[in-house]
């Protein structure tokens, strides 16, 4: 795409009251870019937005400049890029979706973008979303889910908020991969410009996926975080993948919204069960009564997304060491914890135990791993694979 073309694209997603509707209207009409600035389809705008389209503010002109200078300017080993509806990388899971971003912002590490293969490889991805403030045992799982399920070849497509995405970008990116025409490790959908990383605490996260992984976004270089813009991205996040796993999600969260647009975009939708005690745990089950697949393990997601291989996961060295073995105390706190939050007083009541002896094993299992502290005075049962 020659420097005409791509400012006439950033110019048209940039310039106010032409919403994408509209866009992909004087487009189809056009049939390109730079033919909507020179033709200015009279029956397809309002006096306003011709008005509109005829100026180019000095805003818009600075957005410009700083997306051809950070186009031309990437870090070493990286490539900066805008895919436009009209490039031939664009991808095809977001071209069958109602309402396509007219341009994403990409950056990636170089091999990416070299050679023929997709940028991003059609029927291998899956979107992994779920509470921002998700119990120990949920983040354990969505690391571990990403982990085996991108040992199996899929792409992770996940938003880099706290809690949950992060720990699914997290395992992608710890996944060992040799699957030939992976693509990806991880994909993170920004609801802000690519300059602009948040959460602030992610920026090393967001360099990493970088290097292993790719970063988009639809939104202009200096957007910041609108709270408007992030069920936006959702649905680019749905629309990238075959399916969505759901890993914790509370009934007002907006992992729903992305497993409602994945539905609306004929995909598969996936959740974890969990402790019915748990407010993490609800939207999961509400999801699993509306017909949402339930899932387990990694291998239940591989069995249900068509086409792709079943593969066994992939056995990850751990960094440490083994825990020593349970004792039976210990097994017997075990068992009276379960697998939701409990209260101390609660664990009074299951176990009979006074709660001085109560609090020394649980600090016990808590340094070994085995049992998390959550706030409100909660403990939680770790699984450990």
């Amino acid at each position: 795409m020659d420097s005409i073309e791509l400012s006439a694209w950033l110019r048209l997603s940039l310039t106010p009251g032409i919403s994408r509707t509209v866009a992909r209207r004087l487009l189809a009409q056009c049939g390109s870019a730079p033919a909507v600035f020179e033709q200015f389809p009279a029956a397809l705008l309002t006096p306003a937005q011709t008005t509109a389209l005829r100026t180019l503010s000095a805003q818009q002109q600075q957005t410009l400049q700083a997306t051809q200078q950070w186009l031309q300017s990437p870090p070493v080993g990286l490539v900066h890029a805008v895919i436009t509806l009209g490039d031939a990388r664009y991808p095809v899971g977001l071209l069958e979706t109602a309402d396509p971003p007219l341009l994403l912002y990409v950056a990636g590490a170089a091999e990416m973008f070299s050679g023929t293969a997709p940028v991003f490889p059609p029927q291998q991805a899956l979107a992994m979303v779920g509470s921002r403030n998700p119990t120990a045992q949920g983040a354990i799982d969505a690391q571990a889910f990403a982990r085996e399920l991108r040992a199996a070849g899929l792409s992770i497509v996940s938003g880099m908020a706290l809690g949950i995405d992060a720990a699914a970008h997290t395992g992608a990116l710890e996944a060992d991969c040799a699957v030939p025409g992976a693509g990806p490790a991880t994909i993170a959908v920004l609801g802000t410009g690519l300059d602009q990383i948040y959460p602030r605490r992610h920026e090393a996260l967001a360099q990493r996926i970088a290097r292993r992984g790719l970063l988009v976004s639809e939104y202009p270089l200096g957007t910041p975080p609108l709270a408007a813009h992030f069920p936006q991205r959702n649905r680019i996040i749905a629309g990238l993948a075959q399916g969505t796993l759901v890993v914790e999600a509370a009934l007002a969260s907006g992992s729903l919204i992305t497993a409602r647009l994945a539905v609306e975009q004929g995909r598969e939708v996936f959740a974890i069960p969990g402790s019915i005690h748990a407010p993490q745990s609800r939207g999961c089950h509400a999801l699993i009564r509306q017909g949402a697949k339930l899932v387990e393990t990694a291998q239940d997601v591989l069995d249900e997304l068509q086409g792709l291989p079943s593969r066994p996961p992939v056995q990850q060295p751990s960094a440490k060491a083994p825990p020593p073995p349970v004792s039976p105390v210990q097994g017997e706190l075990l068992s009276a914890l379960g697998f939701g939050p409990v209260g101390l007083d609660e664990l009074v009541g299951r176990t009979g135990w006074d709660a001085a002896h109560l609090q020394a094993a649980l600090l016990e299992l808590e340094l070994e791993g085995r049992v998390a502290r959550l706030p409100g005075g909660l403990f939680q049962r770790l699984e450990r694979s």
